[in-house]
């Protein structure tokens, strides 16, 4: 895609973003919860303007990333806990797909770990790739490690955020759903996204003579 038409396909992508922000956060179920989850949105924003005036996000980069942040966004409309994708499966298969999977809990904040790493380990890559003039394996390599280290980051912020401003609602903002290990399966989710990611779009990174040659991006 040449770069006149990618500028205007991220113009489309930001303007669509604002739009579904401001009608999800129109009239959340937690108007305290949605304000809190805002942050993510406007640190991602702010992240990829700084990025943008180094290099410019592949068109494919930049729909990962917005597929992320309408994922996050519904779940913040709903709070993680409560969005109601079993009616919505209901709705078209006629079946609830906690009975189907015998799911004990809402697994959406589960779902939204994964897509992170499944779907901002190219973008990520892209950028370290664009910054530091790292290929193959190492710029993967690096992807990886921050998929991981932001997901251990904002296991923390949550917690933070929770203790010293949620208040009562704290449980239901952090959305452990009475699993004491949820932090720990949110993050390795992140990790077996990203994982996935790198090795089925560019194979093993650095392996040679597979059509994925060291220098690939």
């Amino acid at each position: 895609m040449n770069p006149t038409r990618r500028s205007r396909l991220q113009l489309l992508l930001l303007l669509t973003l604002a739009v579904l922000t401001l009608a999800l956060g129109w009239s959340p179920l937690d108007r305290f919860t949605w304000t809190i989850e805002q942050l993510l949105v406007i640190i991602a924003v702010l992240g990829v303007a700084l990025v943008q005036r180094r290099l410019r996000l592949s068109a494919s980069a930049s729909l990962q990333l917005f597929g992320f942040l309408v994922l996050h966004q519904i779940g913040a409309h709903y709070t993680y806990s409560r969005v109601p994708y079993d009616d919505a499966w209901q709705a078209l298969t006629g079946y609830r797909l906690t009975e189907v999977l015998d799911l004990q809990r809402n697994h959406y904040d589960r779902l939204v770990h994964l897509a992170y790493g499944l779907l901002l380990a190219r973008p990520i890559r892209e950028v370290v790739q664009g910054l530091t003039g790292l290929r193959g394996w190492r710029s993967a390599y690096v992807a990886l490690e921050f998929i991981l280290a932001s997901s251990a980051g904002y296991e923390l912020m949550e917690w933070l955020g929770a203790d010293l401003l949620a208040g009562d609602a704290a449980e239901a903002f952090v959305g452990a759903q009475g699993d004491p290990w949820d932090a720990q399966k949110d993050m390795a989710l992140a990790f077996v996204g990203a994982l996935l990611s790198l090795v089925c779009r560019h194979g093993w990174p650095g392996r040679r003579g597979t059509g994925h040659g060291a220098d690939s991006p």
